[in-house]
């Protein structure tokens, strides 16, 4: 049996790759027209070195020139040897342009509107060819909103198996999205985007995880959630949720399902608005507890607005902590500009 390769260009845009049993991952991406640098095919120059993110795989013959021990036990590879023996995830030295490739186009049906309050909705698509899209848990497409020309960029909500994906938008007014979704959005609209991209995806887990999600950044997290759900985590999971008011605290109830299906899984939310009736009452820097950073023994995935990117920055810094791993995704106001919060 063969296996997926997701190969991760500098330029943000993922692709993949079915790699036949006893076929290195450079053949099947030159047979699936994907250009990675590539020179000697033997394991001799070092131009095609890669970084695995995930998975197990047979690392092949080299000399070397080509890739030193530390590097190979870094988890740098060489993909012209390199055989996969699970699905793997390689960052790829250079742009999908240089590749000769570029992120596909998916063309779907809008099937479901749900307000989740005033200032909040998710929405769904039914893609024609679901079967041809394969994603990571916690990357995004741009999305071009329907009858405009004008694109923006949401995270999936939904699981990479799903049939459906689903997605999470901020309202604001004057957001191109924001005013498609809540005067002219109708079951059946034909929808577009293009991706996957981003580097903000899961990783094999190898130690405990703390997510941490503000606002509608708690869609990506919904997604690596849904992912974990069918996979029994080997280690624990922590989620920490802030929003501004009330209206904002959405996904509560995916977020308990998960607590009661996810091995390991646990949340709190918290609520910046000092009027609020949830019972934490700040930003997510107040939940963060010694227990949950683990002496820095943790992966910490950071979903949210730069100035919430920046406090939770400061906070580590602050207490001296150093995660072995810090993966963040910022997103932006695009109001001004005729956009919305991705």
């Amino acid at each position: 049996m063969g296996h997926r390769v997701a190969l991760s260009f500098e330029d943000g845009v993922t692709r993949f790759v079915s790699c036949a049993p006893h076929e290195t991952v450079a053949e099947a991406s030159y047979r699936a027209r994907i250009n990675i640098p590539l020179d000697c095919r033997d394991g001799a120059c070092g131009t095609c070195k890669a970084f695995c993110e995930s998975g197990d795989y047979d690392g092949g013959d080299y000399i070397e020139d080509a890739l030193s021990d530390d590097e190979a036990a870094a988890g740098y590879v060489l993909p012209c040897q390199l055989m996969p023996r699970s699905d793997l995830v390689l960052r790829i030295a250079s742009t999908s342009t240089a590749a000769k490739t570029a992120a596909a186009t998916h063309s779907a049906t809008l099937t479901e509107i749900r307000r989740h309050s005033d200032t909040t909705v998710g929405f769904t698509l039914e893609l024609d060819d679901r079967d041809a899209l394969s994603f990571l848990p916690g990357q995004y497409v741009n999305v071009r909103v329907p009858g405009t020309d004008v694109t923006r960029s949401y995270s999936f909500s939904s699981g990479p198996e799903d049939k459906t994906t689903s997605f999470l938008v901020r309202l604001t007014d004057g957001g191109v999205m924001s005013t498609y979704l809540r005067e002219h959005a109708e079951i059946g609209d034909r929808v577009e985007f293009t991706g996957p991209m981003g580097t903000f995806f899961l990783r094999e887990p190898a130690r405990p995880a703390l997510f941490l999600a503000g606002g509608t950044g708690l869609a990506p997290l919904l997604s690596m959630l849904e992912a974990l759900a069918g996979s029994a985590p080997a280690h624990p999971v922590h989620l920490l949720y802030g929003v501004t008011t009330d209206a904002d605290l959405v996904g509560l109830p995916e977020l308990r399902h998960y607590a009661e299906t996810v091995p390991g899984f646990g949340f709190d939310c918290c609520v910046a608005d000092e009027n609020s009736t949830a019972p934490n009452k700040g930003f997510v820097t107040s939940l963060l507890t010694p227990e949950l950073l683990r002496g820095g023994d943790v992966d910490v995935y950071l979903c949210g607005p730069p100035p919430m990117v920046e406090a939770v920055r400061d906070r580590l810094r602050t207490d001296g902590v150093e995660p072995v791993n810090f993966y963040t995704e910022k997103f932006a106001v695009a109001a001004q500009e005729g956009g919305e919060v991705r």
